[in-house]
This record gives structure tokens, sequence and C-alpha cells, in this order.
């Protein structure tokens, strides 16, 4: 029973945290595409306009949920949550700190991407079930997006899972956190002492995954529907694209996926490339920062800190990038990612023999 308790309180604080980011990253939008663009934002509710999106889910739940009179019911009241809960449900192979896997798996990186495709499913449901020309081009447009993009970012991770021998996400990040004595002198440092820190990040251990890492956050924004990759919802010329006719909760459930999605693959990204929870700093002689800020109360902190600085990079781009036509988003994967990450799951190959 104790175990069951346990789970239900984890699930609920994972709900609950995927809102209040889905309202932080909201407000946070706003602003920075206001300060972008010279403007102010929000500014009238609340201090700043910290108010705006807490008064905008209270509308939003007022709403009627108003289901079309030619939509399929069922899929259309269904998608939503098959959107959401699939992204959702990623998190629960996410490690957070030393120790701390709401769920530990020991294929964690497989699970994660197994169930966030089936928001693909989700996304075909909203558009078939809406009975909308512009709908149904939506997900038909987003389906042909994410299929062609999980490639290169398929070979992007196993880049990174051929140098961590691991599909486990916690030993991924265990492997990240102090460095032997022979890749110390390997890198210049004549001390003996573990340095850990920045220098024992995916990145740097494998220089090559820094452009493995570029292919995989490039390819995150197309699996996100996120500018410059938002062509699935583009309000141009498909009005909202695959949740045109949602109203109320449903819209709000589409809304929350997809920015509990921005924050997911940014996770999957330091888990990978950039050191998970581990501290960036160093030991460097007596100076003991590596072991200094590590721990359960730090890895929250540095994997939080980490994860929030690529969703800010991820909204920086939207502001900043025009979208893509689908010529030029399909080109882009399969005849330049797509190379680029095979080349890097080449050089992993070649890096792992050179180690043995």
């Amino acid at each position: 029973m104790d175990f069951y308790i346990t789970y239900f309180f984890i699930a609920i604080g994972l709900f609950g945290f995927a809102a209040v980011f889905a309202l932080f990253g909201v407000y946070a939008e706003r602003k920075i595409s206001a300060f972008i663009q010279d403007r102010l934002g929000p500014t009238e509710t609340g201090k700043f306009g910290s108010l705006q999106t807490i008064a905008d889910i209270l509308k939003m739940i007022q709403k009627e949920v108003i289901v079309p009179a030619a939509a399929d019911k069922w899929l259309f009241l269904l998608a939503p949550v098959i959107i959401f809960v699939a992204v959702y449900m990623g998190f629960a192979a996410m490690p957070w700190g030393p120790g701390l896997v709401p769920s530990k798996i020991n294929i964690g990186l497989f699970y994660v991407f197994a169930i966030i495709s089936v928001e693909t499913l989700g996304i075909l449901m909203a558009g078939w079930g809406s009975n909308n020309k512009y709908s149904l081009l939506g997900a038909m447009r987003s389906a042909a997006q994410i299929i062609s993009y999980e490639i290169p970012a398929g070979f992007a991770i196993i880049s990174a899972v051929m140098i961590a021998q691991s599909l486990d996400l916690q030993a991924i990040a265990n492997q990240q956190g102090v460095l032997s004595t022979e890749r110390i002198l390997a890198l210049g440092f004549w001390d003996t002492t573990q340095v850990g820190g920045i220098f024992s990040w995916n990145i740097i251990r494998a220089p090559h995954l820094i452009v493995a890492f570029v292919i995989y956050f490039i390819a995150s924004l197309a699996e996100s529907n996120r500018a410059p990759f938002d062509i699935p919802e583009a309000e141009s010329e498909l009005v909202s694209g695959f949740h045109t006719e949602y109203t109320g909760l449903s819209f709000a459930f589409v809304f929350l996926a997809e920015y509990a999605m921005m924050f997911l693959v940014s996770m999957i990204g330091v888990i990978l490339f950039l050191g998970a929870w581990n501290t960036p700093l160093p030991n460097i002689g007596g100076a003991k920062l590596a072991t200094l800020t590590t721990g359960i109360g730090w890895g929250i902190f540095w994997i939080t800190i980490k994860t929030l600085l690529l969703v800010g990079v991820q909204m920086w781009i939207r502001w900043t990038i025009p979208r893509f036509r689908v010529d030029q988003l399909m080109t882009l994967a399969w005849k330049v990612l797509t190379p680029l990450g095979f080349i890097c799951m080449l050089i992993s190959g070649v890096w792992r023999l050179w180690l043995m």
C-alpha cells in the first residue's frame, strides 16, 4: 500500500510541476518576446504582469468545452489527454539528482522516447477527430515533421549512448561527475586530483558530441513544434493547426503538453550532453568546488538551471528566426542533420574502439 501511496504523490508532484512550469513558461516567453521586440509585455495584472497567466488559466477553466457537430466526439475529446499524458509520463524516468529518480528504469532513455512518440498519435487523433481541413493538414504536417526529425535526433542520442555504454539515464548522469586520473592527464591536468565539473561532461569527454548536441537541440525544437519548426500550427495559414477547434480545458491540455515537452527535451539534452545534475565547477588544487557543490539539493539546482537555460534559448530562437517553409524543413532534416548525425555515431564507435 505504501508503494502505491508513494507513487501517487510522485505523480501528483510531477503534474503540479508541469502545471507550474507552464504558467511560468508562458509568462517568461511573453516577457522575453517583448524584450526582443522592444515591447513591455504583460504589465497590468499583478506586479510586472506576473499574475497574467494565472488570470488566463482561470478564464480558460471557465470556458465551455465545445465539440463541433461534425467531429468524432471520442477522438476529439481523447486527443488532448493522450498528447499531455504521453509527455507527462516521460518525466517518470528523469533523474533529478544523485539517487533521485521517480521510477528507476534500466532502459530509461528508450522508455522516454518510446512514450513521447505516442504524442504523434494524439496529434493525428486531434486533426482527424476535428473534421476540419486546417486541423487535418496541421496534424499531417506534425506527423511528417516529428517522424523526420526523430532520425537525426536518434543518431545524436546513439552517439552519446555509445560513449556512456548505458541506456540508464541515472548511470549516464553518474558518469559525468568525476574524471579518472588517466582522463585528467590526457586533458593536461597534471595534478592527480579528481577534478570533475565541466571537464567530465560528455561534450568535453568526447568533443564530437558538441555537434551531436546541436543536432539534438535542433531536432528537439521540431519535436516540440517550436518555431522555426511550428508549421503544424502555423497561424498565418492554418488558423491554429491541429488544435484549431479546441476550447477551454481541452486547449489547456494541448498548451500544457507543449511547455512540458519543452522542459522534457531540454532535460534529456542536459542529461546526455551537459553533465546532467552534476556541477559545472571543477576541483582545482585545494579548491574542492565540485565536491562542495554536489549532493541532492545541488543536483536539483544544477539540472533545473541548465534545463531552464535551454528552454530560454528555445524561446529566444522562436522570436528571432522566421518560420521555415516545408521544403526547407525537410531539406534540413534529411540532407543536413541526418548525415551529420550518422557521422557523429560513426565517430562514437571509433572512439569506443580507441578507448578499448
